[in-house]
């Protein structure tokens, strides 16, 4: 995607940024991880904390992953779009991904808004450990949300200003 305007160029390097800068949570996830066992078996303490702040990593590597194997075209599915496709088909399977996906990320936006809000306002603890941060794993799904239909809608408008 090669977007023209000042707004659009913005709001790609913006995404482009935060999909970099996300993808490094997988090294501390993993590290925590596996800081579990030992924690708990020679530790005898922190593994719940641990598992806490993982959680909090992973749903904030999740809600950014799908929009970047989207970029990179790397979903699995039955058609993968190539290069060499005719262009009318690119122009249908933007459109069709936008009036599939952003209908329901708008609905679930609306749906899912009050729980996050609620959660956000009161810092919200993980049940078991009463960590705080579980608030964030409620925030990710907003993200994850946002940034899909904004991919939905920046392939749809590319793929739409490409048509020839």
């Amino acid at each position: 995607m090669s977007p023209e305007t000042g707004a659009e160029r913005n709001v790609y390097r913006a995404v482009d940024s935060l999909l970099l800068v996300s993808s490094v949570l997988v090294l501390p996830l993993a590290t925590l991880l596996f800081a579990q066992w030992p924690l708990r078996e020679w530790v005898q303490a922190w593994s719940r904390q641990a598992n806490d702040l993982a959680q909090i990593l992973f749903a904030l590597y999740v809600s950014v992953a799908i929009t970047a194997a989207s970029r990179a075209n790397s979903h699995l599915a039955v058609f993968k779009p190539t290069t060499s496709q005719p262009q009318h088909l690119s122009v249908w399977r933007a459109g069709l991904l936008l009036v599939c996906v952003g209908p329901w990320a708008l609905f679930m936006l609306w749906a899912a808004m009050p729980t996050i809000v609620s959660s956000v306002v009161g810092f919200e603890k993980f049940g078991e450990t009463t960590t705080p941060g579980y608030f964030v794993i409620k925030l990710a799904l907003g993200l994850l949300l946002v940034l899909v239909l904004i991919e939905a809608i920046a392939s749809s408008f590319n793929a739409w200003r490409h048509k020839s």
